[in-house]
């Protein structure tokens, strides 16, 4: 026969009898009407059945552990009680209740001792509502750090994962698979903690309670036959393939194009259908072939796997290859790669910084090294560099730079698109135009000129390497860059509002998504326009000394690089303020284009948000047939509302080394890119807590420059989920000198977003939770 949940104490005793999978320490409890009837009978009982102590005092309040609300953590529990705190501790969990119900209880059992392990286990997973057993946990004694927030190691698997959880995991996931059973099926939530007996490890089940989901579950066959489906796809993308080089292929959100930086880890189709169109289908490959890399056209970077996007990261290595290296050479370099990020699988969104080379640097010799280590010959080596010299060139050459042809192709994007807008073009054909538009003028050049801002950021980094620059001169050099953002700074404290949004009014944070406001449809929600913030300080100009001037003169010549150092400079400071203003001039036709998808939309009587599922490939299909545009328009819908359904009951970890990798994985805890040599304390507050921002650390999803608007107000610092160390919010961050953590991950942007109260101590590279 099924159990019942009830409350605290009464599952845990229902349990007693049945479980088999782990232990339930001998419990006590009693109402709050047997303890003001007669506390002495309670004392006496709690010895005579629970031993001398110290015990654990614990709420067990009908409000809590029900059908409809957990209650979790709305109670006191109190630790390491002795005989003579007892009935202080009782009052205060009682107390805790606030409107006190006679029937609430309190539950008394021994303190666990020697715990080695302990945490909080899933049936289903919260987020997603689908049957993945997730268990969180820490390592060492105190078994409050996980349920107070603080953090521990986070594993996934799914309900019918045939791959085995480490070792000591393995009682966990029994132990929910027993309480399911025990429980007819009901979602369940369960604590725990693991001790170290002379016998071995001993599991204990500390609490049980359902677990309630906002929606209801996802059956365990429907589960297995998706990522049966993402498996198989996974399987034939790491097999060898004749027309690229490499053995094998890694998947991950953040290398290269990082799509869970721009447009999320769950984009809705439109956004997702966009940035293939924009970037990843093919725009990626065309740039990188045109400036000197090999050519990987036709080949879609970011393959998605039922609406989760992933870069492939053999397509970009192989991306990142040097048309003209040898194809042997090249073929070892990239599974070397692969080999150094399947090591260290935390450098996701730090490829191009600490795994590949794709440019050369005047610390180049250095950096190979590490080829050297494993096992490059040194002709190999200099082939590498001769080649990457070569294409830098190229890049950076003082008259023929490649990105000077990508900057000037902005002023076309920008006059077609206003000769566009003033023509009697209708809707659809203004969309399709807009985009196509965005496409060759706008992130074609935007990749050149952000691969130009990523050289750019390389040579000025190897500065610092090879002495010729301090960190502080590195910092005074980022801090001098004008790029699009430091601009929209200084003219909120200067524009009207009319103006201002004349300008800036295209932009909306998360660039490709419809439901987003842009800037000047809800101005308010974005801005105080009651008062003008004051206009940043002015900073103080980056300067080179004489003796820094002769250096580098003297380095460029030595490693036969083409510019002179003012050349180089020039360079550099364009690569970086190129790049921000190439996104600021595309994502205008983009957002237009998002604009006009909406107008076509409630011209068919269809919501924003029904839009936000249609795929963009409805609009290119209505730009060139005879077709009924709501039918064209809601069959998309349909299709993208049933696979988006799909999206939201998927989790998969941010790199997938291996097929089985879909079934059960560990969160990883990323390495974070720290901004800036500064510290802060400050209250930590989500971007639409408006009124809190002033002088707070505030946390965003992700690096988009849509969020640029936070910088009109004086924060502490920031925090955001997703974003590489030279993302647009990095390269802002640098340039106002603001303590940023860009890129925490998933699993620790949770926990700090959850504070209340952080320290950021960015030249020490630590986060520290203070309330």
């Amino acid at each position: 026969m099924a159990l019942h949940f009830s409350t605290k104490a009464g599952t845990l005793s229902g349990l007693q009898e049945r479980l088999r999978s782990a232990r339930i320490a001998p419990l006590l409890s009693f109402t709050v009407r047997d303890w003001q009837m007669g506390r002495h009978a309670c004392f006496r009982d709690v010895r005579g059945r629970l031993g001398d102590g110290p015990w654990i005092v614990r709420s067990s309040c009908l409000r809590e552990d029900g059908a409809q609300a957990s209650g979790a953590g709305a109670f006191l529990s109190i630790a390491d009680v002795t005989e003579a705190e007892l009935e202080s501790a009782i009052e205060q969990v009682i107390a805790s209740y606030g409107d006190t119900h006679l029937a609430d209880e309190v539950l008394i059992q021994p303190m666990l001792a020697n715990v080695v392990r302990s945490g909080v286990a899933f049936s289903h997973d919260p987020n997603t509502c689908a049957p993945y057993r997730v268990v969180n946990w820490s390592e060492g004694s105190d078994t409050a750090s996980v349920t107070s927030g603080m953090g521990g190691r986070l594993w996934q698997q799914a309900a019918r994962s045939e791959v085995p959880p480490p070792p000591s995991l393995v009682p966990m996931i029994a132990l929910l698979e027993e309480l399911l059973e025990l429980f007819d099926g009901v979602p369940v939530d369960c604590e725990f903690a693991v001790t170290r007996e002379a016998a071995g490890e001993v599991l204990w089940l500390l609490q049980a309670r359902p677990l309630i989901l906002p929606t209801p579950a996802e059956s365990e066959t429907d589960q297995a036959a998706r990522l049966d489906s993402i498996q198989r796809k996974v399987a034939r993308g790491m097999q060898p393939h004749p027309f690229l080089i490499g053995q094998r292929t890694v998947y991950g959100v953040m290398p290269d194009w990082n799509p869970a930086e721009i447009i999320g880890i769950r984009p809705k189709p439109l956004a997702l259908s966009l940035y293939r169109d924009l970037v990843t289908d093919s725009i990626w490959a065309y740039q990188r072939h045109n400036y000197g890399y090999r050519n990987l056209r036709s080949f879609p970077l970011m393959p998605h796997f039922f609406g989760l996007p992933y870069i492939d990261v053999r397509l970009s290595f192989n991306s990142f290859i040097p048309a003209d290296l040898d194809e042997g050479l090249a073929g070892r370099l990239v599974d070397h790669y692969i080999d150094r990020l399947l090591a260290e699988p935390t450098l996701h969104d730090k490829v191009e910084f600490e795994i590949v080379f794709s440019c050369y640097t005047l610390d180049l010799s250095q950096r190979l090294e590490r080829l050297a280590s494993a096992g490059f010959l040194e002709h190999e080596l200099e082939a590498i560099s001769t080649s990457l010299r070569k294409l830098t060139n190229r890049i950076v050459h003082p008259k023929d730079g490649l990105w000077r042809a990508d900057a000037a192709k902005l002023d076309t994007l920008n006059a077609r698109r206003e000769e566009l807008l003033a023509s009697n073009a209708d809707p659809l054909e203004r969309i399709y135009w807009l985009l196509e538009d965005a496409k060759r003028y706008g992130t074609l050049p935007f990749a050149g000129l952000a691969r130009a801002g990523f050289v750019a950021v390389q040579m000025l980094k190897s500065l610092v390497t090879v002495g010729v620059f301090s960190q502080a001169d590195y910092d005074c050099f980022m801090a001098g860059v004008s790029t699009v953002s430091g601009q929209l700074a200084r003219d909120r404290a200067t524009l009207d509002k009319a103006t201002f949004l004349a300008r800036y009014g295209h932009l909306r944070p998360g660039t490709y998504d419809i439901l987003s406001p842009r800037y000047d449809e809800a101005p308010e929600l974005y801005f105080d326009w009651t008062q003008r913030p004051s206009a940043p300080e002015p900073v103080q100009p980056f300067s080179l000394t004489l003796p820094q001037m002769r250096e580098i003169v003297k380095q460029l010549e030595e490693h036969g690089l083409q510019p002179d150092p003012v050349g180089l400079l020039d360079f550099m400071q364009a690569g970086i303020e190129l790049r921000e203003l190439a996104k600021f001039h595309f994502t205008r036709n983009l957002s237009d284009a998002l604009a006009l998808i909406a107008e076509v939309g409630a011209q068919h009587g269809i919501s924003r948000e029904d839009m936000a599922y249609c795929d963009i490939g409805a609009f290119q299909e209505l730009h060139v047939a005879a077709a009924d545009p709501k039918d064209v328009l809601l069959h998309s819908i349909e299709q993208g509302k049933a696979r988006y359904e799909k999206t939201l009951k998927l989790s998969l970890p941010p790199v997938i080394t291996r097929p089985e990798d879909v079934w059960s994985f560990e969160w990883p805890e990323t390495a974070p890119n720290f901004i800036t040599q500064k510290q802060v304390t400050a209250p930590v507050v989500g971007s639409d807590d408006r009124e809190k921002l002033a002088g707070a650390i505030v946390c965003i999803p992700n690096a988009d420059p849509g969020f640029d608007w936070l910088f009109a107000y004086p924060i502490a610092g920031l925090i955001t989920a997703w974003g590489g160390a030279n993302s647009h919010m990095a390269i802002r961050a640098g340039e106002l000198g603001l303590p940023a953590v860009i890129g925490a991950g998933e699993v620790l942007y949770r926990r700090w977003s959850a504070a209340q109260r952080l320290h950021l101590d960015c030249p020490g590279r630590w986060v520290e939770m203070l309330a």
